[in-house]
């Protein structure tokens, strides 16, 4: 598959991101022909997952451009709670937002949406302890493996990522 060649996809990465949540989308993207930028806070900084996988930054969310990218992916784990207290973090998020690019996140993920002022309105599907979170800023919530509505692609979990990761690559146009 090559359908997404010539396209940038950002990954967000920080301290104790779902392992799975982050490398099975990283490595469909890449087969799909796209270049990754997985980014943090802090570029080269080596960030644990959950389960113990080390992910290095190869660039700061800081120095990044929301239109050198194609699409976002934001992984769950603790980390959403930790990077959307960055200004940077939202700003970039709800840059790729306003310009129609896809916006993929998955069990946590939701919660840097939800601090980026995007989620209002929208329908969307996260781990449940995110419920009361996204109703608050105004989105439906529902319980299902994936859930697309426009822009935004949605999952629960580690379990949910064949149905994330084939409605992510189908709004990014692969």
């Amino acid at each position: 598959m090559s359908d997404l060649n010539g396209k940038r996809i950002l990954i967000f990465v920080g301290d104790d991101y779902e392992d799975l949540e982050l490398q099975y989308p990283k490595y469909r993207l890449l087969e799909a022909g796209a270049e990754v930028v997985v980014a943090g806070v802090e570029a080269g900084k080596v960030h644990q997952g959950k389960h113990g996988y080390p992910q290095k930054a190869t660039a700061a969310v800081r120095d990044l451009s929301a239109s050198d990218f194609h699409g976002l992916v934001i992984p769950g784990g603790w980390m959403p709670d930790k990077l959307r207290r960055y200004d940077e973090v939202k700003d970039i998020t709800r840059e790729i937002h306003e310009a129609g690019k896809c916006v993929a996140s998955i069990c946590h993920g939701p919660w840097i949406d939800i601090s980026s002022g995007i989620v209002e309105g929208a329908t969307y599907t996260s781990t449940p302890a995110l419920t009361d979170d996204l109703r608050n800023a105004g989105a439906k919530w529902v319980d299902q493996e994936v859930c697309v509505d426009g822009n935004h692609v949605t999952s629960r979990r580690p379990d949910d990522l064949p149905a994330f990761c084939r409605a992510m690559l189908e709004v990014m146009g692969a």
